[in-house]
């Protein structure tokens, strides 16, 4: 009546029609109270009582909950700024069959925790693991007061109209905050996550948090959070924030103070549902899509123990014995070369000089060349300083008046050779020798002799062998230079991806020894590289030194330069130092996050140096018919193909292995066809006829044995190695194809290299001191070095958890692991490699190539 009143007053008050915007709004109003009274009268129908009790610590409350009733528990407790004690709320709910699970709400100061029980955690393909336990660790909100009484509520309910029976209880974690080098064992679950606080103490910025346990399974995730809540502590969300790694035994994290202003944070122990991540077995799947897994006993104990990491001058004793160690090489070799500069002087002294001394004294300080003759010059002689490989020089030798093992070796005037010299090398091409109609038939003449000597194979012009020798060079720093500007792009958005997301898993370190230096996460990893840049740049300097050195000889005409030893060459020598420095480089950029997706980073060039000392070792001997650069990197762009997909597909697929396997053999079968007949072979479609043409001659008509004896038991040493090589590969079918594939090249190359040293020595001649010394220091550090590298600290073909099980302590100065001291050795030794084949020939420097054999 009032309403109506005041509606009709109103009404007469206005002097026209009521708008029409206004009905609609008065109809729009009238809507919302009629519906807000239907929804009151609801509500009142429906009756929940809400009961709150006051509950305390370490006691265990029985209840029981429905849809009509709402349990709040009230908890108090002191918290004080210097100490920090965790609150543990732990829940079971007896019942078995649930129509609608229980909701815990735990209402905090400044945080809101929220589960249900049974607690539901997924799986892969949405498997479904139930819990009927649950265990949560509260968030302590911080407090700028020095003591603080703080209160936080337990709400209980459900929508099941039937009665649930659970039990409630909270306790104290007295150890919640860890001490450091202080062990403490635990027990975790899926549904009951640890996490713990640690605070860094004065004087100490990086610490590094090892957890472990006894029990490969069930597979768990430690991670490493800042002091906020919520924390995230279980299966699906532990991933959110901070670091983390999966783990089965071991597992590591080295976290620094500057990446956590408040200078503490929480270590958190997550067990997952399901053991696939780790490398464990993959479960069933669920008959029907909603249907409930029981996951079983998923506890596991394990221990956390905080140690102080090392600090900046561990670090920068570590650089300093890196960098001491490869300079000392610099020192050793600046040594070396006054001593041999200086001995040189003296017999150059010597020489000029002979009046001074008795025809005896000056025989005996001189010595004698291979042929019993006292050395024309002093230059002559070989030494690490003077001589090494360069460019080969022309022999002047004709087949037609060739005798016994001189094949016509003829002096020419020093007149012509210097002119020939002088010749722009611009307008000489590698054909221009070939001008004489019958030079086809000349080859096939000498390259078939039953005994062949360097002369014979050393016939084209030095210039021309020159150009093409040095483009192996040029083709390798191009390579280098295409190959390192996209690795370096991608290796460093590896890393940013790693520190912005916090996965550990991306990455495979040694985490026990992985020490942060700015954005990269295992500095000694990569520092222990720079013995392969800095030898390689050695290396590079030694075969300047020697290249310029025999270029001033060839430049004063002398003889033994021009017509004496083998012949030299630089371009493949320039090639396997800058290889050996690239190798340096990628190596260091594929431990700035090492993975299966990368690896070939760290081989590539392997293959590129072992194939480049093959190449080098056949060139000594056989200057003129050595592959061509552009055939032998095409050759190595193979083989680096065959890795990737050997990385990508070769795991378990037989009919990869199979085709590999089938493409090795005949790639063998036909090198040693090539290198048995010195090139003149054809492959064509006669090549089978002709094949059976020599079984029937050589073997059914007629037995006759090789024509080549020292080449067939090479070439049949190299297929029984490659054939069982194919063969284990075939059987075994090994994950890491990439190692597989680098096995095969070294083991070709150690092959070829022992019956290279055998031959020299069975064709009378020797090894220096120099190069003997090079020898004997290089196989005992190639020793270690594979001591070392076998010791495997970690590995991309198992899973991240189960390579941490191979992680081990640093063992050299805080800061070097097992593999480090492989980069050490490995570099060395390859070095020493190095000096071996550039010093191995210096006893033929005296030697005319008329008698220096082929083999």
């Amino acid at each position: 009546m009032v309403l109506r009143s005041c509606w009709k007053s109103r009404h007469k008050n206005n002097s026209g029609p009521v708008p029409r915007w206004t009905r609609l709004g008065l109809a729009v109003l009238f809507c919302l109270y009629v519906t807000q009274l239907a929804c009151v009268s609801g509500s009142v129908g429906v009756t929940k009582n809400v009961v709150q009790k006051d509950a305390e610590f370490d006691v265990t409350y029985n209840d029981t909950v429905t849809s009509e009733n709402q349990t709040i528990y009230a908890f108090n407790h002191t918290i004080s700024r210097n100490k920090t004690e965790g609150v543990r709320v732990s829940v079971d709910v007896l019942s078995q069959s649930l129509e609608s699970p229980i909701l815990f709400v735990v209402r905090q100061k400044q945080a809101v925790l929220s589960f249900q029980v049974p607690l539901i955690l997924r799986g892969l393909y949405q498997r479904k693991y139930s819990y009927n336990h649950v265990g949560r660790t509260l968030c302590q909100p911080p407090t700028r007061a020095a003591s603080e009484t703080q209160y936080f509520f337990v709400d209980v309910s459900t929508l099941s109209s039937q009665g649930t029976n659970y039990q409630l209880r909270v306790n104290r974690v007295e150890s919640f905050t860890l001490q450091t080098d202080k062990k403490f064992s635990f027990t975790a679950s899926p549904s009951q996550p640890q996490y713990f606080k640690y605070v860094f103490p004065d004087g100490v910025d990086t610490v590094i948090v090892k957890v472990n346990s006894d029990m490969n399974f069930p597979c768990s995730v430690m991670s490493v959070q800042d002091i906020q809540c919520p924390v995230y502590d279980l299966d699906n969300n532990v991933a959110f924030i901070g670091m983390y790694q999966t783990m089965t035994k071991k597992g590591a994290i080295t976290v620094q103070r500057k990446d956590f202003p408040s200078n503490s944070f929480y270590v958190v122990v997550v067990v997952k549902t399901e053991d696939e991540a780790c490398g464990g077995p993959l479960r069933f799947y669920p008959l029907r899509p909603d249907e409930l897994i029981d996951a079983g006993n998923r506890s596991k104990v394990l221990d956390v123990v905080v140690s102080p990491a090392i600090n900046s001058e561990v670090y920068v004793m570590g650089m300093l014995f890196c960098l001491g160690i490869f300079l000392s090489f610099y020192l050793l070799t600046l040594l070396v070369a006054c001593l041999e500069n200086r001995r040189m002087n003296k017999k150059r002294e010597v020489y000029e000089n002979p009046a001074d001394m008795s025809p005896a004294e000056t025989a005996s300080l001189l010595g004698k060349n291979g042929d019993g003759k006292t050395p024309a010059s002093p230059y002559e002689y070989g030494s690490f300083a003077d001589n090494g490989s360069t460019q080969s020089s022309e022999a002047v030798t004709d087949s037609a008046t060739s005798t016994d093992n001189n094949y016509g070796y003829m002096e020419r005037s020093l007149d012509s050779v210097g002119r020939s010299r002088q010749e722009s090398l611009s307008s000489v091409e590698e054909d221009d020798y070939d001008t004489l109609d019958d030079i086809d038939s000349d080859k096939n003449i000498i390259r078939t002799k039953k005994f062949l000597c360097v002369s014979d194979l050393a016939r084209k012009d030095k210039r021309i062998l020159s150009k093409k020798y040095q483009i192996y060079f040029w083709n390798i720093a191009t390579i280098a230079v295409f190959y390192a500007l996209p690795v370096i792009q991608l290796v460093i958005t590896y890393q940013t991806v790693v520190n912005v997301t916090g996965n550990q898993d991306i990455c495979y370190y040694n985490f026990l020894c992985a020490h942060p230096l700015g954005a990269l996460s295992a500095s000694n990893n990569i520092l222990s590289n720079l013995g392969y840049v800095m030898l390689g740049l050695l290396f590079l300097l030694i075969v300047l030194k020697r290249d310029i050195v025999h270029n001033r000889a060839l430049v004063r005409n002398e003889l033994n330069a021009l017509e004496c030893g083998i012949p030299k060459h630089f371009g493949l020598f320039y090639a396997m130092g800058t290889a050996l420095m690239m190798e340096g480089l990628l190596s260091a950029c594929y431990h700035v996050c090492p993975n299966y997706t990368n690896f070939q980073f760290d081989t590539s060039f392997m293959y590129m140096i072992a194939g480049l000392c093959m190449l080098k070792l056949y060139q000594k001997r056989h200057p003129d018919i050595n592959a061509s650069a552009y055939t032998a990197y095409a050759c190595l762009a193979a083989v680096i193909f065959f890795s990737v997909l050997g990385v990508v597909f070769g795991s378990g697929n037989t009919v990869f292995w199979i085709v590999f396997s089938v493409i090795h053999i005949l790639a063998t079968m036909l090198l040693s066809t090539q290198l048995y007949y010195m090139g003149r072979w054809r492959l064509d479609s006669g090549v089978l006829r002709r094949i059976v043409y020599i079984i029937y001659t050589d073997c059914i008509r007629q037995c006759s044995g090789p024509m080549y004896i020292d080449r067939m038991v090479l070439l049949v040493m190299g297929n029984i190695v490659n054939w069982s090589l194919a063969a284990y590969g075939l059987i075994e079918r090994p994950n890491d194809f990439a190692s597989y594939l680098l096995a095969i090249a070294i083991c070709n190359l150690l092959l070829y290299f022992a019956f290279y040293i055998i031959m020299k020595l069975r064709s009378g001649e020797r090894i220096k001191c120099l190069p003997l010394v090079c020898i004997l220091f290089t196989a005992v550090v190639w020793g270690f070095a594979l001591y070392f590298f076998f010791q495997g600290l970690s590995t991309w073909q198992k899973t991240p958890a189960e390579s941490r099980e191979h992680n081990r302590d640093c063992i050299l100065l805080s800061f070097f692991d097992d593999h480090d001291i492989w980069h050490f050795l490995s570099s060395i030794a390859m070095f020493g490699s190095f000096l071996v084949l550039l010093t191995m020939d210096d006893d033929l420097d005296t030697v005319q190539r008329d008698k220096i054999f082929v083999f």
